[in-house]
């Protein structure tokens, strides 16, 4: 699609001067005046209104703005506008109404759930139809050849080929809990009818441009602002530090909120804002680089090597040699059990920053009402945005409300605050909505990333395999704030272990500013990087014994009844063991048929992972709402936001299970401030576990409140009809008139709010204690092909198992797993984003449809006590074990040992030539 796109971008057209292009749009002719290179994307956007071409880099790097042009499809991004004279262009939206391939792959793409955020959706079904279209019985190979062009970040890929491909399915059944339910906001996602941060502003909004620093740390001064506004047409106005009527600082940790709206006088990474201008578009637009400010380079650390040396800036006054802040557990003696033991395994560990790379840069818009801000935008945390936008302007928390729009993915850096602050400021400022869409440039340089680390790790056992010690140190690069690194900071320790039975244990780990993007939230807080050593080391024991990994992780894994490292204890509900007897079969099928000898050798590895749902040792409840009207219908305030996980369809299961009534009678009210209270954040694998049990209650009372008003047993049936209920008691039925029931102030007859905050008990001073009240499990088996000469890893097949304690639905679990195994091979082989280098998706590799094998999810299910229904979080799960699995898979095909990622072939290579292959 990109090469298709480039070549129509090559096409000689003049674009000297302003001239009417004509073509026909889904059918319709249509005219748009091209100006300068104004691009096809564009126009179709804004000019014409077709929000269903989505733009996620403008550069033909990600194929979410693919559109047929006369048959073939292009990136509408890379096509210049006047390329389009006479031509015929049609996009999602024309193809959904008028296509017959179209609507067979939108009906497809919702039974395999092959819609996650829904961003890349629309470019995907615009390049299979262009495929039906030519062959309308492709192989896989032809359709991931189609499909490669177009990248997503939350699929994994499989359910969107096997959608292409028509590929048998379950059916789906009514939405109880545990039945294979189409996602319920889907059918906006497949024909590009989703609203995104950028698709919904108004058409006089105003735009809005960041000056952001290019220096890694750097001091400034502005010249005459006023002046520059005075002069430059179309500008309304600029606005820095001392326009900020509140407090210029935002964080997600109120201790630890830092990270200034705009810089006041020196900036601490590259990309960090110190000014914004605010105009019309157009004026925008042409600006160029017209801007008065002066930059003064300073000396920048940015590891936290030079952060630590003598001498090295100080970020933060106050945090000693730039350590933000710290993470211990400890139990037993390790130092000791580390000298007794029969054999110890020992290494260091390291991984780089992550790019999250949703397809979807952070966008949104903000308007004045009165005296009050109202701002839509791509969130996973509305109340934590309405406090932090409060603050900052200064306003009561009831002065400012968040409407979140759909999220194009998230994974993490969508939870701390990027374009509200600014448009929340020049709305109110202006009195005008203010638009702002991150470029894929800004959305890379500004925004959080995952922690780079560097771990020191020992692990000791006896002769037989039993693990008895364990000894972990991770320094982790938390960047120029705090973002969500003192999470990361206390979340490892507690997860370093891995699912296993550890009596020894002694982690700690430091979180430590240096001179680039903050690091922050994305999927694992920081669990993936401890898993790679805890995982390597094990398997340096099981080698060094001549034991099988897989038996020597079964024997270790933690049971029912035995102590985690913060000595807590489950007496239910502890699954790790049964995912990995699960992956039993496969191993022993796949190890017998591994070939390791020649120049393509295969190698079959494997890992487990665990993660506990939830914040950790401290309250995190969820609030749920649900209303009867007097017109029969059940309406659910769901303010969890879903950011393509499905949490609008399995917190409605719960609730509709728990109310009794079918899921067809449920209508959502979604995330937004001022209709449904606070569901929490979208992280940390909390929403189905938490929001889902305040879901339950919420059923639960509603069903109450209407079973005693009708004097009903517990076992009675209830029937929403036009303007009543009937409840069925075995023969007594009961017709509840509701257009006679009074009324509350939000038009209910009958209504229920529960709120459910996991129990949970504080660390002590030696990290023992109750972090979580639910853990989640997991194990993943990797086949792989290793080309010795050449260093190139070909994963071939992902056999995952996952404790989920009861699947709600497993169409999302299956789409979760296999997101977060893509997620987790780009980090082993291929993702690393380096400051002031990797600023684009061309430079910063993701996984393509071409990158991804076949994937197996076995759900299992040890249901747990405090689960709704038994569940489990799964998010950050499947996530996990992928890296370490694969890092196994390569060490098994060759006998090379590799400690840092992604295993490029640079790095297979060294490590193939240090294991004695040429």
């Amino acid at each position: 699609t990109a090469d298709r796109g480039r070549r129509m971008s090559d096409t000689a057209v003049s674009l000297a001067a302003p001239r009417a292009v004509a073509f026909m749009l889904n059918g319709r002719a249509v005219a748009v005046a091209a100006e300068g290179g104004q691009r096809l994307s564009a126009a179709l956007r804004e000019e014409l209104g077709a929000r269903d071409v989505k733009v996620g880099c403008n550069a033909g790097d990600c194929g979410a703005c693919t559109v047929l042009m006369d048959g073939a499809p292009v990136c509408a991004c890379l096509v210049p506008l006047a390329a389009a004279e006479g031509a015929r262009i049609e996009t999602a939206a024309g193809l959904a109404a008028t296509d017959p391939h179209a609507k067979t792959l939108g009906a497809a793409f919702l039974r395999h759930g092959a819609a996650q955020c829904g961003m890349c959706t629309p470019g995907m079904i615009v390049s299979a139809v262009a495929l039906k279209r030519e062959n309308p019985a492709p192989s896989r190979e032809a359709v991931v050849d189609a499909l490669s062009g177009v990248l997503c970040r939350c699929t994994g890929y499989r359910a969107i080929l096997d959608a292409v491909l028509d590929a048998p399915k379950p059916a789906t059944a009514d939405g109880t809990v545990g039945a294979r339910v189409t996602r319920l906001d889907g059918r906006a996602k497949i024909t590009g009818a989703e609203i995104f941060g950028d698709d919904a502003a108004p058409a006089d909004a105003l735009a809005l441009r960041i000056v952001r620093s290019p220096h890694h740390r750097a001091a400034f001064r502005f010249g005459d602002l006023n002046t520059f506004v005075r002069n430059t047409p179309g500008v309304a106005m600029v606005l820095t530090a001392d326009d900020v009527p509140g407090e210029n600082r935002f964080g997600v940790i109120p201790a630890f909120a830092d990270q200034p709206v705009f810089a006041p006088a020196e900036t601490r990474f590259r990309g960090e804002a110190v000014a914004a201008i605010v105009g019309e578009p157009d004026a925008l637009e042409t600006l160029g680089d017209a801007f008065p400010i002066t930059w003064e380079p300073l000396p920048a650390a940015l590891t936290p090597q030079d952060a630590l040396a003598d001498g090295a800036a100080t970020l933060h006054p106050g945090r000693a040699q730039n350590v933000m802040c710290t993470g211990l557990v400890q139990r037993g003696d390790a130092d000791a059990a580390l000298r007794a033991a029969d054999i110890v395994a020992e290494g260091t560990f390291r991984t780089p920053f992550v790019e999250h790379a949703p397809i979807e840069p952070e966008a949104g818009y903000a308007v004045r009402v009165g005296d009050r801000v109202e701002v839509y935008a791509s969130t996973q945390a509305p109340v934590m945005d309405q406090e932090g936008v409060a603050a900052i302007l200064g306003l009561p928390l009831s002065a400012v409300r968040i409407v979140p729009l759909a999220a194009g993915g998230g994974f993490g850096t969508k939870l701390d605050l990027s374009v509200q602050p600014f448009l929340a400021l020049a709305a109110w400022r202006t009195g005008r909505p203010v638009r702002l869409a991150y470029s894929r440039a800004e959305s890379m340089q500004a925004t959080t990333k995952r922690h780079p680390s560097e771990i020191r790790a020992s692990v000791a056992a006896r002769r037989d395999g039993t693990i008895t010690a364990m000894r972990f140190s991770g320094d982790f690069n938390t960047g120029a704030y705090a973002s969500w690194g003192p999470t990361v900071a206390t979340r490892v320790p507690v997860h370093a272990s891995g699912p296993y039975a550890i009596a020894n244990y002694r982690a700690t780990s430091r979180a430590i500013h240096t001179h680039t993007a903050p690091a922050g939230a994305f999927r694992g807080f920081g669990v993936p990087q401890s898993a790679i050593a805890q995982e390597v080391l094990f398997e340096d024991i099981a080698e060094r014994l001549g034991l099988d990994p897989l038996e020597m992780r079964i024997a270790n894994a933690l049971t029912n009844g035995a102590p985690t490292v913060c000595g807590q204890v489950f007496p239910t509900g502890v699954g790790i063991r049964a995912c990995l007897e699960a992956l039993r079969p496969h191993w022993q099928r796949a190890r017998g048929a591994a070939q390791r000898t020649g120049s393509v050798r295969h190698g079959v590895g494997i890992a487990a992972g665990w993660y506990g749902c939830g914040n950790t040792s401290i309250p995190n409840p969820s609030t749920i709402r649900a209303g009867v009207r007097p017109d029969g219908t059940v309406v659910l305030h769901q303010g969890a936001v879903d950011i393509g996980q499905g949490a609008n369809t399995v917190i409605a299961q719960i609730f509709a299970d728990a109310l009794g009534v079918p899921l067809c009678a449920i209508a959502l009210e979604g995330a937004d401030t001022d209709i449904t209270p606070d569901a929490g954040k979208t992280s940390a694998s909390r929403q189905t576990f938490i929001s889902g049990n305040a879901a339950r209650l919420a059923g639960e009372a509603l069903r109450g409140k209407i079973l005693r008003h009708a004097n009903a047993g517990e076992g009675a049936s209830i029937d929403p009809l036009l303007g009543a209920l009937e409840v069925a008691d075995g023969p007594r039925h009961t017709v509840i008139d509701l257009t006679a029931l009074p009324q509350d102030t939000r038009g209910y007859v009958f209504a229920a709010e529960e709120t459910y905050d996991p129990p949970t008990a504080p660390l002590d001073q030696n990290g023992q204690g109750e972090p979580y009240a639910v853990y989640g499990y997991a194990a993943h088996m990797v086949e792989l092909c290793v080309d010795v000469p050449l260093g190139r890893i070909h994963l071939t097949r992902v056999t995952a198992a996952h404790d989920v304690g009861r699947a709600i639905n497993p169409t999302m679990v299956e789409g979760q797993v296999a997101g977060g195994i893509a997620q987790g091979a780009g980090m082993a082989l291929m993702e690393a984003w380096i400051p002031g280098r990797t600023d684009n998706l061309h430079d910063y590799l993701i996984p393509t449809a071409g990158d991804m094998p076949p994937i197996e999810t076995i759900i299992v299910e040890e249901p747990d006590p405090h689960g709704p229904y038994g569940a489990k979080g799964l998010g950050e799960h499947a996530l996990i074990p992928t890296a370490p699995a694969i890092l196994n898979a390569i060490r098994h095909a060759t006998g090379a040992r590799i400690t840092e990622v992604p295993a490029t072939p640079d790095v297979v290579r060294r490590a193939l030539k240090e294991a004695g292959h040429e």
